[in-house]
């Protein structure tokens, strides 16, 4: 299974954030936890229907993000 067919958009859910597996946990959420030094093991206890490759689908999704460049409309 790809790592990103993981994560959803849903606009009924979490108001159309990017989510995992359609759960309500945020894609922002997983890594804010992260970021601020909880483990792997740590989330997985705090949210127990998720699973470690929601955590690594979650970390490939903010990682192909981080690297989308927006390019700014110019007006005619």
């Amino acid at each position: 299974m790809d790592l990103l067919s993981r994560i959803t958009h849903d606009p009924e859910v979490m108001g159309g954030r990017p989510c995992i597996r359609g759960l309500r946990v945020t894609v922002g959420t997983v890594v804010g936890l992260l970021a601020s030094g909880h483990g792997v093991d740590d989330i997985l206890q705090a949210y127990p229907y998720l699973e470690k490759e929601d955590i690594q689908a979650a970390l490939s999704y903010a990682a192909w993000r981080a690297e989308e460049v927006e390019v700014p409309l110019s007006a005619p």
